[in-house]
């Protein structure tokens, strides 16, 4: 478990949650980018940008 940045609410995470994976926020539907995992913490996720077929 780790806890929404944005509205504070548990975020339940599974076992093999890695670095860099995205996960979603029940409560508030923000997403959330884990950036570290002993112990988890989480960041909110960087808008992805559209590469325009690059």
């Amino acid at each position: 478990m780790a806890s929404c940045i944005q509205c504070g609410d548990d975020v339940s995470l599974h076992e093999s949650v890695e670095v860099g994976e995205i996960v979603d926020c029940g409560t508030c539907g923000v997403e959330l980018e884990v950036v570290g995992d002993d112990p988890v913490n989480l960041a909110e996720a960087p808008e992805l940008e559209e590469d325009w077929g690059e």
